[in-house]
């Protein structure tokens, strides 16, 4: 036990003489090793150092290399932006250039559009007649459209003053043109009064030979009977009286210059139903005045439906026309005398400003009738007839030429 404790004992204190003997070395060695870590740190802070010298240097040297292609980019950006400043002063005279000349063509096109609309209200003013306003109005409207589309400014005042002014030319063409319709109704009346009055004097002529040969007959009669009143000697007093009348009567129709006949009549074959021709003539033998309206510029005849006889044919002639304005077929030229309405309306216009009057209401329209029945083979007969016929009237006329 003793011998135990001993060992014990010695190795404590071997153990802290060796401590003992140890501890400077070990001072030493730590103080080398805090040495060392400073000299360690001092390094890694050197080593820190270089490092951030290298890396300055490096960003100088990057910093180098960027500067010189600084210098080439900026040379090459001088270079562009000349480029873009002749390419900027090139599109501003381009623009300059295309300003004008779009100028120009403004200018021209006002220019060309104030003549084509000045052309086109000279040639409305000198083609107006009485029957072409509404044309020429429209054509004068689509022109003053037209110059507005090109650019040239029209406004609302002056297009209404240029279609005024279309109306004052259409209002002095028509009244030009019934001055010289007046004119010549004025010269076509005068010569029908001179006609008229030939053919009284040939209706008086006649009439006085007429009367003549009666009495001479009377008196033979009153010779042979010596004055005895018989049969025919009261007939020749009776045809001398209506001589004497007719004579007087026709006297009488001359001297009245507003008398003559209003007549009524149709073409159904060249109108159609329900047109009518509402005319008047101062000639003695109204039928004539027919006869010539279905001549060779209609296809078929007119058929009458009324003749009326009066004191004053024209203002007879004027009323029915006005009544019945509404229902003409020629709305732009109202002296135009056809009428698109019925028999009716005519007779209770002329019943109302004439009085009652004798009518036919219904168109006999024979040969337009006689056209829609005929067969083939009797077209073809007639024809032939007629072509014979013309052949012998043109060997007629080919023999009065060569003689």
């Amino acid at each position: 036990m003793s011998h135990v404790l001993v060992l014990i004992l010695g190795v404590i204190g071997g153990a802290v003489a060796v401590f003992v003997a140890l501890e400077p070395k070990r001072r030493k060695l730590e103080a080398q090793r805090r040495e060392q870590e400073a000299r360690g740190r001092e390094l890694e802070e050197g080593l820190q150092r270089v490092r951030a010298r290298g890396l300055e240097l490096d960003k100088a040297a990057a910093r180098a290399v960027a500067y010189n292609e600084l210098q080439d980019e900026n040379t090459i950006l001088k270079r562009d932006l000349q480029n873009v400043e002749v390419n900027l002063r090139k599109l501003q005279l381009d623009r300059d250039l295309q300003r004008r000349t779009q100028e120009d063509i403004d200018r021209r096109s006002k220019e060309l559009g104030k003549r084509h609309l000045a052309e086109t209200v000279k040639w409305v003013s000198g083609s107006l007649t009485t029957n072409n306003f509404v044309n020429c109005n429209k054509r004068l409207q689509t022109a003053i459209e037209s110059v507005r589309g090109i650019g040239f400014p029209v406004s609302a005042d002056e297009e209404a003053d240029l279609l005024a002014k279309l109306r004052e030319d259409y209002e002095r063409t028509v009244r030009a043109a019934f001055e010289r319709e007046e004119q010549a109704r004025i010269k076509a009346q005068i010569r029908e009064e001179q006609r008229l009055q030939r053919e009284v004097e040939r209706e008086l002529k006649s009439l006085e030979r007429e009367r003549a040969a009666i009495a001479a007959a009377l008196e033979k009669a009153l010779a042979e009977t010596k004055d005895e009143h018989s049969a025919e000697v009261e007939r020749l007093k009776a045809r001398l009286s209506d001589a004497e009348a007719k004579a007087q009567r026709t006297i009488s129709q001359a001297q009245l210059t507003k008398a003559g006949y209003v007549y009524v009549i149709s073409n159904i074959g060249s109108f159609g139903d329900s047109v009518f021709k509402i005319g008047m003539t101062r000639r003695l033998e109204p039928s004539e005045r027919i006869r010539e309206l279905g001549d060779a510029s209609v296809p078929f005849p007119f058929d009458v439906h009324m003749m009326i006889s009066c004191n004053n044919a024209p203002a007879l002639e004027n009323a029915i026309h006005r009544m019945l304005h509404k229902d003409q077929i020629n709305r732009v030229n109202p002296r135009k005398e056809f009428f698109r309405t019925d028999i009716e309306a005519i007779r209770a216009i002329v019943t109302e400003h004439h009085g009652e009057v004798e009518y036919v209401a219904d168109a006999e329209a024979l040969e337009y009738r006689q056209s829609l029945e005929m067969s083939d083979a009797d077209q073809e007969y007639i024809e032939g007839l007629y072509e014979s016929l013309g052949d012998v009237e043109d060997d007629g006329e080919s023999q009065e030429e060569s003689s």
